[in-house]
């Protein structure tokens, strides 16, 4: 599924892919060329940002702006003055050295001919999953008998032969119970919009209705079918006339339809009187027709669970301040709970049906060390079987999967490798398990778990590298945050590169939503490494990796923590020995994009080369935008004074300041990105240009029939990524 922000970029593009060309024949890492012998790159003066003042009252405070104007991005004047930012950054992103070298690469690592899967999901009859093939611009829906044999994969619905563009995307998919047939959100040009199409699962021929407006990129979408499957429960925007224009990205409520009926028809089920920035998931249990409605309030963590009975009768099981995150059915007319009610780490209850009251529900998992994972937009973390419970832990970073008996004792489980991730976790008969495992220096590969047996084994939906990491090494440290925070610092090097303090690095952080940045294999990270340069994975505060304090402390009043928590992880790169201090690059998007912000206006002489994927950066003006009103629970409000004071503190359009000398900066948008209004990237260059002396480079890349990032083809990702290595090799004084 979604979350209203992106997902982490290290998520982003992690090809599991194989390659025709041999591993042993990847070029091995160049020494990397010294700062002060790279080649100077003459840098034009940007195109003219009119400054047009204007000003606002906040609880006293008089803030004023001058670029406002770019915020209304379908107006002429704006349209003209992206174009030509665009051809600047163009100017100078294809006269940098080594392009040719970096394109060819780039693709072929990225573009080989390979093959992954990810989203499996078990069926009557089979498997579906998620295909990704490139070259092939976007991942497919196929159909599989057996797990092991995926050169016998079928396909059901492939979005590139509905759109030669590659822009046309599939945005989740659900099977029926019978596994006869499959309904898949299809959104186009990365906005995310996204209708939901009835497809047969046999002939991949498209049946019965379109459902319009299920999913968006505010409040994502869901669909459950009824256990007879006739028609199912899906998630339903507003349409027509039924709110004013802008409230129709808000406001989701829950509807059944019924196939073979006009949409019209559709019975409304829930959501009513539910907050403005109510976002639904909903599973269902086929045996007795319940259905669980989980209903997150924005994107701070606070939900509501009802419990659908199957006489459609709705029951609140928890309301937003009784933090229990989340529910699943058991095997005994029973739901397991994860709560965190005085267990900041989370802790699991159990729950007759017949006795619907979390506060007198049995603890059986008491909080421990480690924190259980939630996953909102994923499978259950806390999954029932016949005879055990399995619970998906964080560990910093890492993750993995523990057993119990299903009253809570520890039982036999799935063996994982250390330093790994582990997701989509999920029941295939009895108490058998699959699930997919990746790291950084290996591809995700789905795995199958024999309860009876104890045993785990690798299934044959297992990627391909198309580098070889055989000398490429993890290493993990910790660096002092500001007020003493140990905070994990992810390394990944190569001993072709020498710990001398000489070499270039680029550090990745998120720092928010409680969003756990945890190993995963990716070829984009990967290529740093191949050519010489040192990358560096931050697991800072604002994320869930130590569990819902660790988020707290870099959320709402406290996110000045995020911002200290990840300079000190650049910094600690350079003090160990890993980099030189003029040879260091950051990274970080959407949420991260955020922190690219505040870290280059708080700290300009930290990095060398900055680049900033669909970003935030005016703290004031983003919760008017659409999806902003739902990090409100992350951010705060400027109607809060206590909230107000913080935000302008940090906020990065707001605290340039003229005459610095700033970095490079490369920003990345795209025209219809949902989830964060490309006129903060439009801004935020615009202030960057008029305040940097001496003259640097800041660089505005905005790319069309594109959005957040989920949607976005091959070809313009390809694109985007030789343009980043380009300028951070440039930039950092390493050899294309």
């Amino acid at each position: 599924m979604r979350r209203s922000l992106a997902l982490p970029l290290t998520a982003a593009l992690t090809v599991g892919a194989c390659t025709k060309k041999p591993a042993d024949e990847a070029p091995a890492a160049p020494a990397p060329a010294p700062a002060a012998k790279q080649a100077a790159l003459t840098v034009a003066a940007p195109p003219a940002s009119e400054k047009r003042p204007v000003s606002d009252d906040y609880h006293g405070v008089a803030v004023s702006e001058d670029y406002r104007w770019l915020e209304d991005g379908a107006a002429p004047e704006v349209k003209a003055w992206s174009a030509a930012q665009n051809a600047y950054a163009r100017a100078y992103l294809d006269a940098l050295p080594g392009r040719d070298a970096i394109q060819k690469r780039v693709s072929e690592v990225l573009e080989a001919d390979s093959e992954s899967y990810f989203g499996v999901s078990k069926i009557e009859g089979g498997f579906l999953a998620m295909k990704r093939q490139p070259p092939k611009q976007q991942p497919f829906l196929v159909w599989l008998a057996d797990l092991d044999a995926p050169d016998a994969a079928r396909v059901v619905v492939d979005p590139n032969a509905m759109d030669d563009k590659g822009t046309t995307h599939l945005d989740w998919f659900v099977a029926a119970p019978d596994g006869k047939h499959v309904a898949v959100s299809i959104s186009k040009a990365g906005t995310e919009s996204g209708d939901v199409h009835v497809f047969e699962v046999g002939t991949g021929k498209e049946a019965f209705e379109v459902i319009p407006r299920v999913n968006g990129g505010t409040a994502g979408g869901d669909l459950a079918w009824a256990p007879d499957g006739k028609g199912f429960y899906y998630t339903r925007y507003p349409r027509g006339e039924e709110r004013p224009a802008e409230d129709r990205d808000f406001y989701q409520q829950l509807y059944f339809h019924a196939l073979g009926t006009p949409t019209e028809k559709d019975r409304y089920e829930l959501g009513k009187d539910l907050p403005r920035i109510a976002e639904i998931q909903v599973a269902m249990h086929k045996a007795s027709g319940r259905m669980l409605v989980t209903v997150q309030k924005g994107d701070g963590g606070e939900f509501q669970i009802y419990l659908r009975d199957g006489k459609g009768k709705y029951t609140r099981l928890a309301d937003f301040p009784d933090q229990i995150l989340q529910a699943t059915f058991g095997p005994k007319d029973d739901l397991y709970l994860l709560s965190r009610a005085g267990a900041p780490r989370g802790k699991v209850l159990h729950m007759p049906i017949a006795k619907l009251d979390p506060k007198s529900a049995e603890v059986i998992i008491p909080e421990g060390e480690d924190t259980i994972v939630e996953d909102f937009w994923g499978p259950p973390t806390v999954l029932a079987t016949d005879t055990r419970l399995y619970v998906q832990y964080q560990l910093g970073g890492p993750s993995e999967i523990r057993a119990f008996t299903l009253d809570g004792k520890p039982a036999a489980g799935p063996k994982v490798p250390d330093v790994s991730d582990v997701s989509g976790v999920q029941r295939t008969e009895g108490d058998d398990l699959i699930f997919s495992v990746t790291s950084f220096l290996a591809p995700s590969a789905y795995y199958r778990f024999d309860a009876k047996a104890d045993t785990t084994t690798k299934t044959g939906l297992a990627a391909k590298s198309p580098m070889d990491t055989s000398k490429m090494k993890v290493l993990r440290e910790f660096a002092t945050s500001k007020d003493g925070t140990k905070v994990p610092v992810n390394i990944i090097t190569s001993d072709a590169i020498a710990k001398d303090g000489k070499a270039a690095c680029v550090v990745y952080g998120y720092g928010g939503y409680g969003v756990n940045l945890t190993p995963g294999f990716s070829p984009r990270n990967l290529l740093f490494v191949e050519r010489g340069v040192v990358y560096a994975l931050a697991n800072i505060r604002g994320g869930g990796e130590f569990g819902e304090q660790w988020h707290k402390q870099g959320n709402l009043t406290n996110k000045q923590n995020v911002f200290d928590d990840f300079a000190a992880a650049a910094k600690h790169m350079v003090s160990s020995g890993y980099c030189a201090a003029d040879r260091v690059g950051i990274l970080g998007g959407s949420n991260g994009g955020l922190l690219m912000g505040a870290t280059l206006v708080q700290h300009p002489e930290l990095a060398k080369a900055v680049v900033s994927f669909v970003g935030i950066y005016d703290m004031l003006r983003v919760e008017l935008s659409a999806n902003g009103a739902f990090n409100v629970t992350e951010f705060g409000t400027v109607k809060d004074k206590a909230q107000f004071d913080a935000l302008f503190a940090y906020s990065p359009y707001h605290n340039v300041k003229d005459g610095t000398a700033y970095p490079p900066v490369l920003f990345i948008t795209g025209e219809n990105d949902p989830r964060v209004d490309p006129m903060q990237s439009r801004k935020m260059t615009a202030r960057l240009q008029a305040a940097s002396t001496p003259l640097q480079p800041v660089l505005l890349r905005t790319s069309q029939d594109a959005g957040h990032g989920g949607g976005t083809g091959l070809k313009e990702r390809v694109a985007q990524y030789v343009d980043m290595y380009a300028f951070y090799l440039h930039n950092l004084g390493v050899t294309p």
